[in-house]
């Protein structure tokens, strides 16, 4: 009988063992509850408390902010521990080839990357940034494989009509065509991997102005909107930002 019972007594402490081994496991592998975001911000002026606002009333994420010089140093593998998803509203930095390498690192891992406006330039000098993001704004007029190319326009203070392709995409999900008051970016190249998420007919504008793409174990959305208060606080924008950083973050 005392064996049996010893035999009963292993069984129970080995599977409750199990059991919070299985629990501790699945703690681990969680998720946080809410997606953890970086912003990176320099080399362009912006109205910094309407654009954070957009960050502080999500109440999916939590963030933390860095400026150029010191973004950077924030792509290391040990840095990146603290976030999910980078969101980027930087513009004409120069990047070396050890943050080059770690920037490549971390989309690899699947960090989700959100490019906003400006931030569409972030690299003019970097090739591979044109791959990262599907697309390639001109800061002066140059040669792409024989083809002239002018420099990139823009146009502020423009009222147009954005139109939303593909409402079933999980970035543009319940959304309607919508009104906005924004600086327009032209001339830009879209690479052909990049699914259209919206789009314009304004003629001081590119047709595709936002879209979403893979770029080897990330998803990347860029949203070229986005140049002050007023395009923040448009509620399509607000929408847009809020599901791309979540599909992003592949939640």
């Amino acid at each position: 009988m005392r064996n049996k019972r010893a035999w009963f007594a292993a069984v129970l402490g080995l599977g409750m063992l199990f059991a919070l081994e299985g629990r501790a496991a699945d703690a681990a592998q969680k998720p946080p509850a809410k997606t953890r975001v970086l912003v990176v911000t320099g080399g362009h002026p912006f109205e910094k408390d309407p654009f954070f606002k957009l960050f502080k009333d999500n109440p999916d994420i939590t963030y933390q902010a860095v400026e150029h010089p010191n973004a950077h140093a924030l792509l290391t593998a040990e840095a990146a521990r603290q976030y999910d998803v980078i969101v980027t509203y930087d513009f004409n930095q120069k990047i070396t080839a050890q943050a080059q390498a770690d920037f490549v690192a971390r989309l690899k891992e699947g960090k989700g990357l959100v490019v906003l406006h400006h931030a569409i330039a972030a690299y003019p000098a970097w090739p591979e940034y044109w791959n990262i993001i599907g697309a390639h704004y001109y800061l002066a007029a140059t040669n792409i494989n024989g083809v002239a190319k002018p420099r990139s326009g823009w146009k502020d203070g423009v009222k147009f009509r954005i139109h939303v392709p593909d409402p079933k995409h999980p970035v543009t999900l319940g959304m309607q065509d919508f009104d906005t008051l924004d600086e327009t970016y032209k001339w830009f190249d879209v690479a052909d991997d990049c699914h259209p998420l919206l789009t314009t007919e304004e003629p001081e504008s590119n047709k595709v102005i936002a879209w979403a793409k893979t770029y080897k174990g990330a998803r990347v959305v860029l949203i070229q909107s986005g140049h002050d208060h007023v395009a923040y606080e448009n509620p399509g924008f607000q929408q847009i930002l809020r599901q791309a950083i979540r599909w992003t973050a592949k939640r």
